[in-house]
């Protein structure tokens, strides 16, 4: 009975499922639906890159080919070959910018290339030899990028680094300036491109000329100039120039010229005027830079304190000379023995 049953349902089933069908397609084919055309625009066709196209080419390439390391000259690598230890070796590159491996019959040029850009040109090579090779490179020693910081700083030395730097923060790698002893000068001596890898600009070459670059320490530790460095810089702290105060002042002294220093703060930083000093004759005796011959000049220290003229300020190796006043020196001469006398005086009465 229960087969019979379900035997009359299933054939209800059919019969519907192919009414509701027939219902449908019949709907379609009487009443078709208008269809519009509408023109097709002609989309670009895109390519994908080939394998060995240079990343450099695309609009991000620069950005991110200076963020990865290139070997340069003097660095050392350590090339693994997987599963041939007898491949595999440290090398370092030969100043013509190449290595050698075994069973390779040429150099292999590195300078320029990033570790992994290395590998595949190794691997490519080995394909001769080898079934699917898998090469490793790795840059064991990066020297090829040396920053030098030498003069009035605290820890000068040679650093090689793998990243670019600003001046601020090479400077705190040689320890800081050495407070007793630096002055207020930077000098940067930049020697050219010294990676072997020119900028696509052309700024760099084999046959550029140093140039001397000047920062103020001032400017640098408090971040108003800090530049980027490149590769090869020689960072030099200048000691302090220095003057001197001679002559008739209570300490003569030498003077440090970290900040400028004027005539009558000189003779401040000497402990001011000796008694017998003769401020109208005033002299600082200067040497010019670039020959032997000295000048000279006369100041009057009246004139500077009624802003008459005004205060010069003291150049590197110049000699501040304070006279002896001859009468002063006369009246303080009788005044010591007429003082001197009058214990010897009052002693006879």
């Amino acid at each position: 009975m229960q087969a019979k049953i379900f035997s009359a349902v299933f054939c209800a089933v059919v019969c519907l499922n192919g009414f509701w069908t027939a219902d449908i397609f019949g709907q379609e084919k009487s009443n078709p639906q208008p269809t519009e055309t509408k023109p097709t625009e002609t989309q670009p066709e895109r390519t994908l890159p080939n394998p060995g196209d240079d990343i450099a080419d695309n609009q991000a390439a620069p950005k991110r080919r200076n963020e990865k390391y290139r070997i340069g000259y003097q660095d050392t690598l350590e090339v693994r070959v997987f599963r041939h230890d007898d491949l595999s070796q440290v090398v370092n590159v030969s100043p013509d910018g190449t290595i050698l491996m075994p069973r390779i019959d040429r150099p292999i040029s590195v300078v320029c290339k990033t570790e992994r850009e290395l590998a595949e040109t190794i691997g490519t090579l080995y394909k001769f030899y080898l079934r699917n090779p898998f090469v490793s490179v790795r840059a064991v020693e990066q020297r090829s990028q040396p920053f030098a910081v030498i003069g009035a700083v605290e820890k000068p030395g040679s650093f090689y680094l793998n990243r670019r730097i600003r001046l601020l923060e090479l400077l705190a790698f040689a320890g800081g300036p050495k407070v007793e002893k630096a002055g207020a000068k930077i000098q940067v001596a930049r020697v050219g491109n010294v990676s072997g890898c020119a900028e696509k600009d052309g700024s760099a070459s084999e046959d550029d000329e140093v140039v001397f670059l000047a920062y103020k320490v001032s400017d640098v530790v408090t971040g108003k100039d800090n530049p980027w460095m490149q590769p090869g810089d020689i960072v030099s702290i200048l000691e302090a120039e220095e003057a001197y105060v001679v002559g008739n002042v209570i300490k003569p002294a030498k003077i440090s010229l970290k900040e400028p220093v004027t005539l009558t703060q000189a003779i401040a930083i000497g402990g001011g005027l000796a008694p017998e000093a003769k401020t109208s004759k005033v002299t600082i005796q200067r040497q010019d830079a670039n020959s032997a011959l000295k000048t000279e000049t006369v100041y009057d220290l009246k004139d500077i304190r009624d802003q008459k003229i005004a205060d010069p300020v003291l150049q590197a190796n110049d000699i501040v000379n304070v006279p002896k006043d001859s009468l002063k020196s006369a009246r303080n001469g009788l005044i010591k023995i007429f003082t001197g006398g009058l214990p010897t005086l009052i002693r006879g009465y």
